[in-house]
């Protein structure tokens, strides 16, 4: 089962990744992270089909995905 990790801390609310999850699983926080910037969650990490499309759109890289225990990464920095 494919698994979304969020880093909190490193998103800065873009919604890219709400509007490109296919699942509509993706949402934002109403809550703040500590720079100020309500942050990415998934809200039923079981509907997700490990499309990546999250992580793909993300430009700050604040989205892994793990698809079986591998991780997908497509940024290097």
């Amino acid at each position: 089962m494919p698994q979304i990790k969020v880093m909190v801390e490193r998103c800065k609310g873009c919604e890219r990744c709400n509007d490109a999850c296919p699942q509509e699983i993706v949402k934002m926080s109403p809550q703040m992270n500590a720079k100020g910037y309500q942050y990415a969650y998934v809200v039923d990490g079981s509907r997700c089909i490990g499309c990546r499309m999250c992580a793909i759109s993300c430009p700050d890289s604040a989205i892994e995905v793990f698809v079986e225990g591998t991780q997908y990464e497509f940024f290097a920095y």
